[in-house]
């Protein structure tokens, strides 16, 4: 087992359970027969918990002590564990290992284990290589020992000149590291090293590598380096030159691509060779995976190597440090390409949790083990999830193998799987053999790489708690790209590219060298001056070049268009003007023809008329004739018709007959002709068929010759029946009638005959068919004969016709081509015309073409001309805006102008780069039509803006949005809204579904409220690693692969003001500063002004750049279309009608645009200046926001967005007097605004940050009318901050060394009014000290002339100079002249104005202070408002409230009741989720309101902050604000309920009375030594009870006042119930009886509060509460402690704390200026001051002498005594140990761990460790004081032990004091025989001073001295308790004697005071009080009570 500091007790009990099996119920064990050895190294590395436990320690001493543990299940059953033993190993504690628990150390036998000598280890390294090279040549041999010489003494060396040191930490070199390099040297082979030269050299190489290449900065390299070479020239001179030679690049990837060959280790002589082989594999890389591209430069040639050499040795892990980009990742891939490994990574995906983990490294280790396959383990500190993943990696890296990885399932599975092959190879038989051979196969295959950002403490401490990370790994630390890797990137970037000119590379280099490398220093300002990051790898540096070409290219393509678009145009132009002196004279030739053409068609015409009569004659005679035909021609088809109708009916029986031959075949003749003696039938069928076929013969033998003839049948089908004469017709009926009678008689049918034969049959149906047509044929052949004599006639009738036709056609043809020449005359008459119209219109449309681009080509021309020159500036133009694309997302405004146009833009002219004369980002990468798109999106419109947008929509990465205001996340919305917008957080459950349903279908993608972790899942979106599979691309989203749209777009917005993006976030996305700035929150508020002012005004403004955008764009679509129609135009543009037209339109419509855009311009500035006369309330505006929104540095709860302060603002101009005189609007405006600023922001902030606000707002307003400077308002801030003190020495006791040098900066730095200010304060001095003495300098006049010279601000410097104390009070006297007192008197909260300022979309916030419940005053206003009870609704959050919390809101949102959620920082996770149920909630019901109760939290959702109204629940601060608040919150009912004449009055006093009680708080410890809550529940119950017994005593007619009652019930039970320590309660009771009382009305003596000359506090007359408040009202704001019983002083330290605080806040609000504490190093520093302690420390007591000394019976004293001495030593030890170990931490000896971290930044701010003070005295003081107060009390120690008991004891140096004056008692009871419990200590002050004016001791007690009397002095005269001197807080008592008594006396005009440790006083515990003194005084003692005044041991100083 490894520890680690993050190793469980579970971690520990899962190995151990992994590795035993069950033999018995409870009983666990290793097989029968064995005995398990656990091995535990590192065991002090696990942390210590807050009990001082080490968990997984506490576990193994429970299994060593008592043999077993308890099972984590639920029954925690107990598991006895046998036969098993432990071994384990540790270092020293320190560096990251802790003390063990000595018990749990002696169950083991411990042996120390020294490190070995130098001999041992030359020995053993010295062996190790000589069996190396006991085949290499004999020189080879005989440098062996002079290498392990050198190697050792190298060694000794690095471990003296490099300790590891915090910032080193990676530093630790030790025996592994020697081994390391002795590994590399037995790489060595005879064929490769055959010379002792090589030898020397690859043993320079591998030093080199293994202790040099962690080194982090180029002086460690170049120690290192030079140690290194001063070795070889002195030990191997001969071999020096070879061996020196650089670069130094060993590696076994010569022949890597030769899969089957032997690699050696080899040298690879220079980089080129390298480059060579790297660049083939790259190739051959790229073909099989992802293609890379890598630039290999030399330095990533090195690293490469590096990398190489690492993964092939055996157990061969890296650990690879540098920022994100810098190549580790593509190096380590084609490292382990070369290496011929695989390469494993993990995918995270959503909730990737340490089981997915393990569950990824099983498929690992199946890979390495049962596959057998080399991996390399790839994993970045992105891909770190959890921390426990290391706890893991450590294991694998210290031995190759996950603990308890496997189940115990699948370690079967795997022993079964191996089972073979582990006894084929070890002969492994056993299942742990088996297992054993799994995991050497896994640790001989895995090698680690990790790659680990060196940026924060997150590696340092991830090496301290995992030390398997250095100790285990080859460190590899990739420095900034040198200059060199730069240029070498740069130039293979630009000489691939063609399209740049070759004689501009040079300087492009130099310039992008120099661009990347001044980032650096900017981003560093950037984080001094505005405390923001930004970081740059070299992925920007390649992002950078990739834009640049990019954009040029593109811009150069587009320019080429538009050059020929243009050029085109005018090409076409100057066609159409040529065009039209064609047509002129075209035209003239034209008219000519025409008149010809004219005259020769009349001619033809004349001709044609008389020919046209004769054809009409002839036609008419053909029309008559031919009518008579068509008679004719009717009758004839009338008969024929006739005929053909009968002859139909007879023809389908004749088809029938035909269609039955078909059935016969020639076989069925054959078979009849057969018969010699026919049947009589057959025969008589076949003499019909003769008949009819017209045989004469008859008889069988001329039918069966009838039918030998081959055709028989076919003759039949096609015989014409027609021709059948009416003879053969009877001759067929004599036959049938006659012949054919069957037996029956009658005729015999078809039927009948088939019967006999089937040929008859079918023959005779013939017969019967064709006898049925003759007969009918014969009927209408007389019908057919005249048919066809009338058909006669009609063919001669229709021939005489035809003839006539003829004629007539032969007229007409001849007519026709008469017609004919006409017509062509008269076709060619109108083409002519055609032509010449033609020629017309086309001289008409080249005169409108002429005249419609006649101003287009003027300005072509001129635009044409600008292109080209454009175009020559491309060069540069594109460089400075791709600098601004990929550098400056993350700047200011500021930032960005003075890069780009002052840096960048001088340099590149410097390397004579062409560009713009003009150049501005916003010319070359949008344009105005663009820019206002966007504005009218949302998107402002000042420079910074824009700028924002372009960097949005055009940078290469995807923005992420600093974006506070939610100005970007608005833009983006609207913007994106119709485009399927998919909107989403980290936090919701489905986000990875949206987003991969935006990369798969092209949808946009905004992530909102984005924190400064983003989830890694999407590092592959951001990175935009695009894969392409044979055309498809894709993406890893998580463990998927999903097809990429390239619509696709990713916006990610975050609403914190100032995140910490980590460097690898700014290396995958644009982070872009949307923080918006003053001038643009101006324009928009001007906007808002004029809106409410001049609506008319606005929306014509509005109208006019709406139309303005659209008129532009119209512009360029008319050009565009202009353009267009010209360039696809072919053929003559003259014809082109369409052209024609879209030019005359065009025209039209430009002419109508430019009009248009020339009077919006010219309304627009006259719009502008009427607009302009509203800015001053706009500028306001916007200096009141940043000042509101500035204040969540102060506190992270002062949220406020941009949106809220909209609505105030709005809300500011509709409640602002109205006026007609515009300049007293605006003041109306800007009085209204900054009251309601205040009153808003004063809501929601703290009491203590309220004036902090006021003067904010004074001083930027100030600041914007040049009445104060930034230098002024610095030195007010921070003072004299130099280290160096002015030569001017202090002439004055009374100033201070501090105020001094204050006094001299102000001098020096602000000659006017101060230039003579050490002159005057010198020449009165007098008059000077009286004011610095004076109460309140700040409220009288200043020393002249300064009074009238001076003006407010410089005031406060000047107090800040002399008096701190009151710069708290000149600020609000500041903040009063120069604003308003109202602005230092905060409103008072009232629910009712927070209800009228709610909405049903703005939650209420309410930030609770300690003690107070806003829940009662709320049911209370639902009363008021009349709501039903139930509409309430409250819930507690708490764990598993999260449903019911939802539920309700759904209730609520529904039904319109009120919800309040309570406690909400409880459940912050549920309340980022219940932000988006509020924002989803849809229309909630009008009634609705949500308001929410939280403590103050950083963690506290900042979207809903910044939406809600906030409202801060703590009274107001002062005594005059607090009564008021009081008043204005309690009912004017409720004053007139009692009818007691004293009711009102005592109401008064009451409200006094909780005034003050909460006022003294601010006090501190001298107010209250606990802090106590008192709320307005305790003022309400009071006042009911003063109610309830003032109303009893009315009705009761009893004079007299309760006063004992009111006292107790007020002052004991409802004030001082809160009350836990006995002296606060005095105080409350004091203020009771000062309070409370008859003399509250007597006539003869008024009563007063408090009065002096300036203020009387009294009981106003009886009257209303608003008199009440009036009287208020007149009290002054700020009040003097006096008014409490305190002592002016009281205020000294309230006040300092208090500014000191401001002052604080302040400086987070100003820009930063590096500063530093002189030249010494921190280490140095610490080291020196821990070295000066360590001199003075003294030594150890001797305990057990000192006890001898005192005997058997010490008396109580010396027992005190010995317990303080053992307490010392403690302290002393553990101070030695804790600096000793720091200085060797320092030194690099040990790591630095959290502990010494703790104490060096103590030792370095001068404070006293921790660890220190939990074995010292309690103390306040700074280290150096308190070092004093620690040998002050060795000295004591010294003279009690060496001399004797203290005359006068110093009661402050005693560890435990209470003991000492216990033994006093016990001492004093023995000699007198006193019960203990009866006795007390009485304490007497003297009038001495010095301890040496002590003669002797006491009699009984003893004298002490070091007590210090704080809120009062000793007045040694009077020998009693005197009020404080000016100024002075603690004064030392004289020495006391502390005297043991019996309790039976009593002390008289004594103030009981109580002795306290530190000015702390007693805590809440009651830890602090030592005892109580009796202090004389002359005064009551309620005097002292009230001051405060207390003893204690120490001051803070």
């Amino acid at each position: 087992m490894n520890f680690s500091s993050r190793t469980s007790s579970m971690d520990v009990q899962r190995y151990i359970e992994s590795n035993v099996e069950k033999r018995t119920k409870d009983i666990y064990g290793p097989p029968p027969g064995k005995r398990l050895i656990a091995f535990i190294d590192d065991m002090n590395m696990p942390q210590v918990d807050s009990y001082g436990t080490q968990q997984p320690i506490a576990l193994l001493k429970l299994l060593i002590d008592r043999g077993g543990m308890y099972d984590r299940g639920k029954d925690l059953n107990w598991k006895q564990i046998r036969d098993i033993g432990y071994m384990a190993a540790m270092g020293k504690a320190g560096g990251g290992r802790n003390e063990v628990d000595p018990r749990f150390i002696s169950l083991f036998c411990v042996f120390n284990m020294g490190l070995p000598t130098n001999d041992v280890l030359f020995h053993i390294f010295s062996s190790i290589l000589k069996a190396h090279v006991h085949n290499f040549p004999e020189v080879i041999q005989g440098h062996v020992n002079h290498l392990t010489k050198a190697t050792l003494e190298f060694y000794q060396i690095l471990l003296h000149e490099l300790p590891p040191t915090p910032s080193k930490f990676h530093y630790v070199f030790n025996l592994r590291d020697i081994s390391r390099v002795y590994c590399g040297l037995c790489q060595m082979t005879p064929e490769r090293f055959s010379t002792h030269k090589q030898v020397i050299r690859v043993w320079r190489n591998e030093v080199t590598r293994v202790f040099c290449d962690r080194l982090i900065n180029k002086f460690d390299v170049s120690l290192v380096n030079d140690f290194l070479e001063e070795m070889i020239e002195e030990q191997f001179e001969s071999s020096a030159e070879y061996a020196l030679r650089n670069p130094l690049l060993f590696g076994d990837y010569q022949n890597a691509m030769e899969e089957d060959s032997e690699r050696f280790y080899e040298d690879i002589i220079d980089y080129q060779s390298a480059k060579n082989v790297f660049h083939i594999l790259l190739t051959d890389y790229n073909e099989i995976y992802t293609r890379m591209q890598l630039v290999l430069f030399d330095d990533a040639l090195e690293h490469l190597t590096r990398i190489s050499r690492a993964l092939r040795m055996h157990k061969g892990h890296c650990l690879l440090v540098g920022v994100g980009g810098s190549g580790r990742q593509c190096l380590t891939k084609l490292a382990t390409h070369s290496s011929g490994y695989k390469l494993f990574e993990i995918f995270l995906s959503r909730g990737y949790s340490e089981y997915h983990f393990r569950e990824d490294l099983k498929k690992l280790y199946n890979e390495l083990g049962i596959a057998n396959k080399e991996n390399t383990f790839l994993l970045t500190d992105a891909q770190i999830a959890e921390e426990g993943f290391l706890e893991l990696i450590n294991n694998m890296l210290a031995n190759g193998m996950v603990p308890a990885l496997y189940s115990e399932e699948e370690r079967d599975n795997i022993v079964t799987t191996l089972k073979d092959e582990a006894k084929k190879i070890t002969g492994a038989s056993t299942k742990e053999t088996i297992w054993q051979y799994f995991i050497q196969k896994c640790v001989n295959n895995l090698h680690v790489v990790l790659a680990m950002s060196p940026t924060g403490d997150t590696l340092r401490n991830r090496c301290r708690n995992f030390p398997g990370l250095v100790n285990n790994t080859y460190i590899d630390w990739f420095q900034s790209w040198p200059k060199q890797a730069l240029y070498a990137v740069a130039v293979v970037f630009f000489q691939q590219n063609q399209d740049i000119p070759d004689k501009f590379k040079r300087n492009i280099v130099k310039h992008v060298v120099h661009v990347h490398t001044s980032i650096q220093s900017y981003s560093l300002q950037f984080q001094v001056k505005l405390r923001r990051n930004n970081y740059v790898s070299p992925k920007h540096y390649i992002d950078y070049m990739s834009t640049y070409i990019k954009l040029y290219i593109d811009r150069m393509e587009y320019i080429a268009a538009q050059c020929k678009r243009l050029a085109d145009g005018l090409t076409k132009i100057a066609d159409a003007k040529i065009e039209i002196e064609t047509l002129n004279k075209k035209m003239t030739k034209q008219e000519k023809i025409m008149a010809q053409k004219t005259k020769a068609c009349a001619t033809l015409l004349k001709e044609i008329v008389l020919r046209t009569s004769e054809v009409t004659e002839k036609k008419e005679v053909a029309i008559k004739k031919g009518k008579d035909i068509e008679d004719q021609s009717k009758v004839i088809v009338k008969e024929k018709t006739e005929a053909e109708s009968v002859l139909s009916e007879a023809m389908p029986a004749l088809d029938r007959a035909r269609l039955a031959l078909d059935s016969l075949s020639k076989n069925d003749i054959v078979e009849i002709r057969s018969f010699s003696t026919p049947p009589k039938a057959v025969q008589v069928v076949c003499e019909c068929i003769m008949a009819i076929k017209g045989i004469k013969e008859s008889g069988w033998k001329a039918a069966r010759g009838m039918m030998a003839d081959s055709n028989f049948l076919t003759a039949l089908k096609n015989m014409d029946v027609d021709n059948i004469q009416p003879s053969q017709t009877n001759r067929v009926k004599n036959l049938i009638n006659k012949e054919l009678i069957g037996k029956d008689g009658k005729r015999m049918t078809a039927d009948d005959v088939k019967l006999i034969s089937t040929a008859g049959a079918g023959l005779l149906l013939y017969v019967d068919a064709v006898m049925g047509f003759c007969e009918v044929n014969f009927e209408i052949k007389p019908k057919r004969d005249v048919v066809n004599k009338l058909v006669s006639v009609f063919n001669k009738a229709k021939a005489e016709v035809d003839k006539i036709n003829s004629r007539v056609q032969k007229l007409e043809d001849e007519l026709g081509a008469l017609q004919k020449k006409y017509d062509d005359a008269i076709l060619d008459k109108q083409l002519l015309e055609d032509t010449y119209n033609v020629l017309m219109q086309r001289l008409s449309n080249a005169d409108r073409l002429i005249t419609g681009l006649g101003s287009e080509n003027d300005r072509w021309q001129k635009e044409l001309k600008q292109l080209k020159k454009k175009k020559k500036y491309l060069l540069g133009d594109c460089l400075l805006s791709a600098e601004f694309l990929c550098y400056t997302g993350a700047f200011s405004w500021e930032f960005r102008n003075q890069m780009i146009y002052n840096d960048w833009l001088t340099h590149a002219d410097s390397m004579e780069l062409p560009r713009s004369p003009k150049y501005r980002v916003e010319g070359l990468l949008t344009d105005e039509v663009e820019i206002a798109r966007w504005s009218s999106e949302g998107l402002p419109n000042d420079e910074l803006s824009v700028q924002n947008g372009i960097l949005t929509m055009r940078a290469s990465r995807f923005p992420l949005c600093i974006d506070p205001q939610q100005q970007a996340a608005l833009w983006i919305r609207k913007r994106e809204e119709n485009n399927n917008l998919k909107i989403v957080t980290f936090n919701d459950p489905d986000f990875l579904r949206q987003l991969e349903l935006g990369i798969k279908y092209g949808y946009p993608v905004l992530f909102q409220d984005v924190e400064e972790y983003i989830d890694p899942v999407i590092d592959d979106v951001l990175e935009k690693n695009i894969r392409d599979d044979h055309g498809r691309k894709y993406i890893v989203l998580g463990d998927k692969e999903v097809d990429y749209d390239p619509g696709f777009r990713l916006y990610l917005n975050s609403k914190l003001a100032n995140p910490r993006f980590s460097p690898s976030v700014f290396a995958k996305a644009m982070v872009i500063n949307y923080t918006v700035t003053v001038q643009g929150l101006e324009g928009q508020l001007l906007g808002v002004v004029v809106a409410q002012e001049r609506p008319d005004l606005e929306e014509q403004r509005n109208s006019i750049i709406k139309e303005t955008s659209v008129n532009k764009k119209l512009l360029k679509d008319l050009e565009d279309t202009l353009l267009r129609e010209l360039s696809q135009s072919t053929g003559s543009m003259v014809d082109n009608i369409d052209l024609v037209n879209a030019v005359d339109d065009a025209k039209k419509k430009a002419d109508e645009v430019a009009e248009k855009l020339a009077l919006g311009a010219k309304t627009a500035l006259d719009i502008e200046k009427l607009r302009d006369g509203y800015r001053a309330a706009a500028t306001r505006g916007a200096i009141l926001f940043f000042v509101l929104a500035d204040m969540c540095h102060v506190n992270s709860m002062y949220q406020y967005s941009l949106t809220s302060y909209l609505g105030v603002f709005t809300f500011s101009l509709k409640k602002a007097i109205p006026d007609p005189v515009l300049k007293r609007r605006l003041n109306h405006i800007i009085q209204c605004l900054t009251v309601n600023v205040y009153d808003y922001a004063c809501m929601g902030i703290f009491e203590r940050d309220k004036l902090l606000f006021s003067f904010q707002m004074a001083t930027r307003l100030e600041e914007s009318q040049g009445h104060l400077t930034q230098k002024e308002l610095e030195f007010f801030i921070k003072g004299n901050v130099s280290v160096e003190k002015s030569e001017k020495i202090n002439p004055f006791s009374w100033i201070s060394e501090k105020s001094w040098e204050d006094i001299v900066k102000l001098e020096t730095d602000f000659p006017d009014p101060f230039k003579t200010l050490i002159l005057d304060i010198t020449e009165n001095e007098q008059g000077w000290k009286a004011w610095f003495d004076s109460d309140q300098p700040e409220g009288i006049d200043y020393p002249l002339p300064y009074e009238e010279l001076m003006t407010s601000f410089h005031c406060l410097m000047l107090i800040r100079c002399f008096r701190i104390d009151r710069a708290y009070r000149a600020v609000a006297i500041y903040v009063s002249e120069v604003m308003d007192e109202r602005y230092v008197t905060p409103p008072v909260i009232s629910f009712d104005s927070i209800y009228e300022q709610s909405t049903i979309y703005t939650p209420v916030v309410f930030i609770l202070s300690p003690g107070s419940d806003p829940g009662g005053d709320l049911t209370k206003l639902s009363e008021r408002l009349g709501l039903e009870p139930n509409t309430l609704k409250f819930i507690s959050l708490g764990q598993g409230q999260e449903k019911a919390a939802t539920e309700l809101l759904e209730m609520c949102v529904e039904k319109g009741f009120w919800l309040m959620l309570q406690n909400c920082h409880l459940l912050i996770r549920f309340i980022r989720e219940f932000e988006k149920l509020v924002d989803r909630m849809g229309n909630p019901h009008p009634t609705f309101r949500l308001w929410m109760t939280t403590d103050p939290t950083p963690d506290f959702p900042i979207g809903i902050l910044q939406k809600s109204l906030k409202v801060v629940t703590e009274p107001p601060n002062g005594l005059k604000l607090n009564m008021r608040n009081t008043y204005v919150k309690m009912n004017a009912q409720t004053i007139e309920e009692c009818k007691h004449d004293v009711f009102k009055p005592l109401v008064y006093v009451l409200a006094f009375f909780h005034a003050v009680l909460q006022e003294r708080r601010k006090y501190g410890k001298i107010g209250y030594n606990c802090r106590y809550e008192f709320g307005a529940s305790d003022f309400e119950v009071s006042l009911q009870i003063l109610e309830t017994y003032l109303t009893k005593s009315l009705t009761n007619n009893d004079v007299r006042i309760p006063w004992g009652s009111l006292k107790y019930l007020i002052g004991e039970v409802m004030y001082g119930g809160r009350v836990i320590d006995d002296f606060d309660r005095r105080i409350v009771k004091n203020y009771m009886d000062e309070y409370m009382g008859d003399f509250l009305f007597n006539e003869f003596q008024p009563f007063h509060f408090y009065h002096d000359d300036d203020v009387d506090y009294i009981i106003p007359e009886i009257g209303n509460r608003e008199t009440y408040i009036e009287s208020i009202d007149i009290l002054p704001l700020e009040n003097s402690p006096m008014v409490f019983g305190l002592h002016a002083n009281a205020e000294i330290g309230y006040y300092t704390e208090a500014v000191k605080s401001m002052w604080l806040h302040l400086i987070d609000l100003q820009p930063q200026t590096a500063s530093g504490k002189g030249a010494q190093s921190r280490d140095s520093f610490v080291d020196q001051t821990a070295k000066d302690i360590l001199t003075k420390l003294p030594q150890l007591y001797e305990l057990d002498i000192l006890r001898k000394k005192y005997g058997l019976g010490p008396s109580p004293t010396t027992i005190v005594l010995l317990q303080e001495v053992e307490r010392f030593n403690i302290l002393i030890d553990k101070i030695r140990k804790t600096l000793k170990t720091l200085r060797r931490a320092i030194a690099g000896e040990v790591g630095m761990d959290s502990v010494l971290d703790s104490v060096s930044n103590a030792l370095y701010n001068g404070q006293v460790p921790e660890m220190w003070l939990k074995y010292a005295p309690a103390t306040r003081k700074p280290l150096g004081s308190w070092l004093v107060h620690f040998f002050k009390r060795y000295h004591q120690y010294e003279q009690w032990i060496n001399i004797t008991e203290p005359r006068v004891l110093w009661l402050s140096g005693l560890h435990v004091p209470e003991s000492y004056l216990t033994a006093l008692i016990q001492a004093t009871c023995r000699r007198y025989n006193w019960p203990l419990d009866k006795s007390l200590l009485f304490t007497q002050v003297t009038n001495l001073t010095d301890p040496a004016e002590i003669v002797d001791r006491p009699a009984q007690g003893c004298y002490v001295n070091g007590l210090n009397l704080e809120g009062a002095r000793w007045d040694i005269q009077s020998g009693a308790l005197a009020r404080s001197r000016p100024k002075i807080l603690v004064e030392e008592l004289p020495i006391m004697a502390i005297i043991p008594r019996s309790s039976t006396g009593v002390a008289i005009n004594t103030y009981r005071c109580p002795v306290y440790t530190t000015s702390a006083r007693r805590n809440a515990m009651g830890v602090g009080l030592v005892f109580e003194a009796d202090l004389y005084t002359e005064e009551h003692t309620s005097h002292w009570i009230a001051s405060g005044v207390c003893l204690t041991l120490n001051t803070d100083d």
